[in-house]
């Protein structure tokens, strides 16, 4: 048993789009936030029409991108060391969590002109991670010497009332409009909304499409 109804998951997905065609939504992408669940859920989300899915852990990865029967495009979300690059390089299509130079470098040698995101810290909390605002241009100009391509930028709000997490929000897509960028990812399962009234270009969703994590 997976664990996963790839039923109920479709019908969480209708819901899901439901919610960011209310807040005016309706081009946002979602990414299915499949951590601490099996390969079943990439499968499940695919199935209902989600097509992005992030990842938070190296070695889980790996090995679920083994053991699932179809082709995402894979998003990893999490707190990235420079050593698990090596093992994710030719699995990620986007690195959304690129928050110092260092990490860039190592994507440009594993994987390079991969796609990237630089990682905002708009919650102040440093268990997050993030490079500080003042600091992003720098940054994407320094990965864009790389060669990488810069798609946008990623930030992760306080975990709080959704309400308490617009401000961050706001200088995050402050930020993509300066710098030009595409892609805007901000908002979960909780705070979609405000991040959608914000303009977020995606949102990353892990429980209203899978439940509670065990963990």
């Amino acid at each position: 048993m997976s664990g996963i109804d790839p039923a109920l998951v479709a019908e969480r997905a209708v819901a899901v789009r439901a919610r960011l065609d209310r807040a005016g939504g309706h081009d946002v992408r979602i990414v299915a936030v499949t951590k601490t669940f099996p390969a079943a859920a990439i499968d499940a989300a695919v199935g209902a029409g989600i097509t992005d899915v992030g990842e938070n852990y190296a070695q889980e990865c790996v090995a679920k991108l083994s053991g699932t029967s179809t082709d995402p495009t894979v998003h990893f979300i999490g707190r990235l060391q420079r050593n698990k690059v090596r093992q994710l390089a030719g699995l990620v299509d986007v690195w959304q969590t690129v928050d110092r130079i260092e990490l860039g470098r190592e994507i440009a040698k594993r994987a390079p002109g991969a796609r990237v995101m630089v990682q905002v810290d708009i919650s102040g909390e440093e268990t997050k991670g993030g490079c500080i605002p003042a600091d992003t241009p720098e940054l994407v100009g320094a990965l864009v010497d790389l060669e990488l391509e810069v798609c946008g930028l990623m930030g992760v709000a306080l975990l709080a009332k959704p309400e308490l997490a617009r401000p961050g929000f706001r200088v995050l897509r402050s930020l993509v409009d300066h710098l030009g960028l595409p892609e805007c990812s901000m908002g979960m399962s909780a705070d979609l909304e405000v991040a959608v009234g914000e303009g977020a270009t995606m949102v990353r969703i892990g429980r209203d499409l899978f439940g509670e994590r065990s963990r």
